[in-house]
This record gives C-alpha cells, sequence and structure tokens, in this order.
C-alpha cells in the first residue's frame, strides 16, 4: 500500500484530470451554436409557406444578411425570422448566381448579434466545422463534422464554376441553404449551399474569402463586375502538336458565335477561331477563359493567342463588362 507523503512541499503535484476527447468535441461545438445561433435567420419569400426557404447569416450590426442567390430567387424584397420569434422585412440589395451568393438589409431587433467572417484560406482537411440552419422548416438546427475537402469547384446555378468550394460531411438538408459554415472559433467560414442528392456526406460551402470578396462588390457597385469578350464558346480538344506550339492545354475554347458590336467583333475575331492563350496564361476550357475575365479586365487591352484555318495568330482584344 502507498504510504502518504511526510513532506507535503516536496510531494510532487498530481496530475490534473484528462478531460475526454468527446467531451472537448461537445463543449466546442456547443459553444459555437451558442455564439453564433443567435445570428442565423430563416429567409422567405413574402408570399412562401410558413415553413421557409433557406437561411441567412447577419454579418453586421447595420442589417446585412448573407445567403444564397437561389434562396433569393430573383426577388427583390424578402422576409427574415429572428430566432427570437421576431420577423422583418428584408432588401436584396446585392444577388450574384454566378458565385450564388446574395445581400440582404434589414431591421435587426435589438440586441441581435453578428457573426464575423473568417479566412477560409486558414482551413485544413480534418478541422471541426459546424452548419447551423433551418433545415426543412426545423430551425437553429445544428450539424457538426469535418472539412472533408478543399478547393472543389461547383457548377452554379447561372451555369459557370464556382471555385474555392469547402467539402464537408457536415449534414445539409434543403433549407440549409444560406446558413453559415462555422470553424471551431466561432467564425463563418463559409456559405452553404448545396448537398449531393443520394450520396451520403457530400454537402458543400461557399467559402468565406469569395464571400468577402462578393459581399465588397455589392456594397461598392450593387453587383460584381465581370469582364467578358462577346462570344459564345464550346470547350474542344487540340492536336498534340498544336498544344506544344502555342504552350497550351491539350484543349481550347472554339468560338461559336460573335456577338454583334461586341469586344470580339470588334478585335476581328471569327467563328471556327480557337481560344488557346489569354494574357499569356494558357486556356484550356470555357471555365478558364471565364476565370481569367475578372473585373481587372475590363477595359485592358489583352492578347489573345488563337488558332485560325491552322495557324497560330495573335489579336488584341479589349473586354467589356458583362
Amino acid at each position: 500500500m502507498r504510504r502518504p507523503c511526510s513532506t507535503p512541499l516536496t510531494c510532487p503535484t498530481p496530475a490534473p484530470p484528462r478531460e475526454d476527447p468527446l467531451d472537448a468535441y461537445s463543449r466546442v461545438v456547443a459553444d459555437v451554436a451558442e455564439r453564433v445561433g443567435p445570428a442565423v435567420v430563416r429567409v422567405e419569400h413574402r408570399a412562401g409557406r410558413r415553413g421557409g426557404v433557406g437561411s441567412g447569416v447577419v454579418i453586421a450590426h447595420d442589417g446585412l444578411v448573407l445567403t444564397n442567390s437561389h434562396v433569393a430567387a430573383g426577388a427583390r424584397q424578402l422576409r427574415v425570422a429572428f430566432p427570437d420569434g421576431g420577423e422583418a422585412e428584408a432588401e436584396v440589395i446585392g444577388d450574384d448566381p454566378d458565385t450564388d451568393l446574395a445581400l440582404l438589409r434589414t431591421a435587426l431587433p435589438r440586441g441581435t448579434p453578428a457573426a464575423a467572417l473568417g479566412n477560409s484560406a486558414l482551413l485544413k482537411r480534418g478541422h471541426l466545422v459546424v452548419a447551423i440552419g433551418n433545415p426543412l422548416g426545423f430551425e437553429s438546427t445544428v450539424t457538426a463534422g469535418v472539412v472533408s475537402a478543399l478547393g472543389r469547384s461547383l457548377r452554379s446555378g447561372s451555369g459557370r464554376l464556382i471555385d474555392d468550394v469547402i467539402q464537408t460531411d457536415a449534414a445539409l438538408n434543403p433549407g440549409n441553404s444560406g446558413g453559415p459554415l462555422v470553424s471551431a472559433r466561432g467564425e463563418v467560414v463559409g456559405i452553404n449551399t448545396a448537398m449531393i442528392g443520394g450520396a451520403q456526406s457530400l454537402c458543400f460551402a461557399v467559402s468565406s474569402n469569395t464571400a468577402l470578396f462578393v459581399v465588397g462588390a455589392f456594397l461598392r457597385h450593387g453587383r460584381v463586375r465581370r469582364a467578358h469578350l462577346g462570344i459564345a464558346a464550346q470547350t474542344v480538344p487540340l492536336p498534340r502538336r498544336v498544344a506544344v506550339a502555342a504552350a497550351s492545354k491539350p484543349r481550347g475554347v472554339r468560338v461559336g458565335e460573335v456577338l454583334p458590336d461586341g469586344p470580339a467583333s470588334r478585335a476581328g475575331l471569327r467563328v471556327g477561331d480557337i481560344i488557346l492563350r489569354l494574357d499569356d496564361q494558357p486556356v484550356g476550357g470555357a471555365d478558364d477563359l471565364i476565370r481569367l475575365l475578372g473585373a481587372d479586365r475590363v477595359g485592358l487591352p489583352l492578347g489573345l493567342v488563337v488558332l485560325r484555318g491552322g495557324r497560330l495568330e495573335e489579336v488584341s482584344i479589349t473586354p467589356s463588362e458583362r
């Protein structure tokens, strides 16, 4: 039998009891839900049913609410319901189907907190995340999981690829759309946007860094500015010798239509031209072309390398705002 220590000053300090990992996990999830949950709202159309059509998250104390474009669905006025039971009308001040994000402004009840948008670039696979929303009309529902993958691309309702999408296994259901995906630090790192029907644990969120860019564009311009060339395009495979000669990719973008009085028409692009490079960047498909035509390209002369009649030619083009 172990004898008691006769000299307390020299006795070793007993180690504190170790916290059970599941208790620590539960404590983090509960803390996130308590901190961010009061900033999550139900978003519904003014003539919609009481079950609601989606979720949103308050991101500023002056009443800015971030949600999905497919939740706003082209409306200019929506209704938001708060966790305390109050409701208010909301004006849609920005809607960008290309990133599936929309920004609302509404009057907040006194004491409504605002959630902070974090830096999604700091996320790693395996990080704990919590989804909060109103799935199927069940308000203030919390699910938890991990970041399954980063840098995914997801096709938006407009047909454009959304880049830098977060994949998570935190369960989402219809009605979670527009709600926040929250890190263990209590920061919004994504806006829940989609789930793959019939598949388990395949859920996606638009990254908070994309959301920060889009919100900034909404507040400055009321829209997200993007450049375009004024063409209808399709991705086509290239002969290997052409790709090597042009230092391009195995595929290019064939011009299927040139819009009248557009940048391509003014630059002399023709139907059948195959775009291989834009501003010295290889173009391996229509999605590459869209990604390269950001707002900073509007009004800026750019060089195109195209395949025309079996020969490589250079064309100067000045994109305009879409």
